[in-house]
C-alpha cells in the first residue's frame, strides 16, 4: 500500500470490502487469512501477484510481467547481423555462446558468400550492408566469448556440392568458403569449435544459447527468447547432446573440410 500510495480505507473501496476486513488481514499477531476471492482483488489493486501476498514467492511481479520479462517475441529481419542479435552477443561478451545456425553461420561466411546470399533480398543496397556489417562480424569474431557452433553434416555436403539451397553457388565461392572455414577452425581452435551432427540421428532447430543469460529460437520472421534459468539450461542440455553425439567433432572437422574442397576441386 505504501508503495502504491495508497492505504487501508482506499484498499476497502478498491476491493469492495469492510474497512475492519482489511485491517483485520494487517494485523501482526493472529492476521486473518483472506479468502480467494480478495486475494485477487488485492492483487489487483496492488499491482502484485496473489502468491506474493500469499509468502510463496519472493517475487512480486504479476504472472504476466514475470512471463513478459521471461520470454519475448521480437521480428527477425533479413539482415546480416541485426541490432537485436548483434545486441545479444554484446551482452553475452566473455560467455561461452552455443549456435546451431539455420546454415552456413554469418560469422564465418567470406565476402563473396555473402553476396550471393543476400543480393536477391537486398538489391542494390547489398554492398553498403556487407559493408556496414563487417564491423559487427569482426567484433564478434574477436570477442572474449567462446563459440561452439554445431550443424548437420549434410548441411555442409549439401554447400560443397552446390545442391538444395546452395545450387548455382560458383564452384571458386565454395572452394574460398571452404579454406576459409578450414582457416578459422584451426587458428582459432579452442575458442571456435564448429562440430557436425548427422540428422539421421539428431535434429535442432536454429538456436543460440548466450552463456547463462538467454537462449533464443529462430523462427524464420521472428526470434523466440527465453531468460529465465530453466529454459536456458533445457536449451544449453539440448545443444550439449549435439556436441556430445556429434559425427565429426570439432578437432575433426578441419579435416573433413579439406576432403570436401578435394572432392569438387
Amino acid at each position: 500500500m505504501a508503495e502504491q500510495g495508497s492505504n487501508q480505507s482506499q484498499l476497502s473501496r478498491q476491493t469492495g470490502v469492510d474497512r475492519s476486513t482489511i485491517s483485520q488481514l494487517l494485523k501482526g499477531d493472529v492476521p486473518r487469512m483472506p479468502n480467494a476471492n480478495l486475494v485477487a482483488q488485492c492483487a489487483q489493486v496492488l499491482k502484485v501477484s496473489a502468491d506474493w501476498l500469499l509468502g510463496l514467492t519472493d517475487k512480486p511481479e504479476s504472472a504476466s510481467d514475470l512471463l513478459d520479462s521471461a520470454m519475448g517475441f521480437t521480428e527477425a529481419s533479413r539482415a546480416l547481423i541485426d541490432e537485436q542479435i548483434f545486441q545479444w552477443h554484446k551482452e553475452a561478451a566473455g560467455y561461452k555462446i552455443r549456435h546451431v545456425p539455420a546454415g552456413m553461420p554469418d560469422m564465418l561466411k567470406t565476402r563473396d558468400m555473402l553476396q550471393w546470399e543476400y543480393a536477391p533480398s537486398l538489391g542494390r543496397t547489398t554492398d553498403q550492408a556487407i559493408n556496414a556489417s563487417e564491423e559487427r562480424l569482426n567484433w564478434m569474431r574477436n570477442a572474449r566469448s567462446d563459440y561452439e557452433i554445431a550443424m548437420p553434416i549434410h548441411d555442409l555436403q549439401a554447400f560443397a556440392h552446390a545442391q538444395g539451397y546452395y545450387a548455382g553457388l560458383p564452384l571458386e565461392t565454395r572452394i574460398n568458403q571452404i579454406n576459409t572455414l578450414i582457416s578459422l577452425t584451426k587458428k582459432h581452435y579452442p575458442s571456435l569449435r564448429l562440430c557436425l551432427y548427422d540428422t539421421h540421428r539428431l535434429y535442432s532447430a536454429p538456436v543460440t544459447v548466450f552463456g547463462p543469460l538467454l537462449a533464443v529460437i529462430y523462427l524464420g520472421q521472428n526470434y523466440l527468447s527465453f531468460r529465465d534459468r530453466d529454459r536456458v539450461d533445457a536449451l544449453t542440455a539440448h545443444f550439449d547432446t549435439l556436441v556430445r553425439e556429434a559425427e565429426v567433432p570439432a578437432r575433426n572437422t578441419p579435416d573433413l573440410l579439406e576432403s570436401l574442397r578435394n572432392d569438387i576441386a
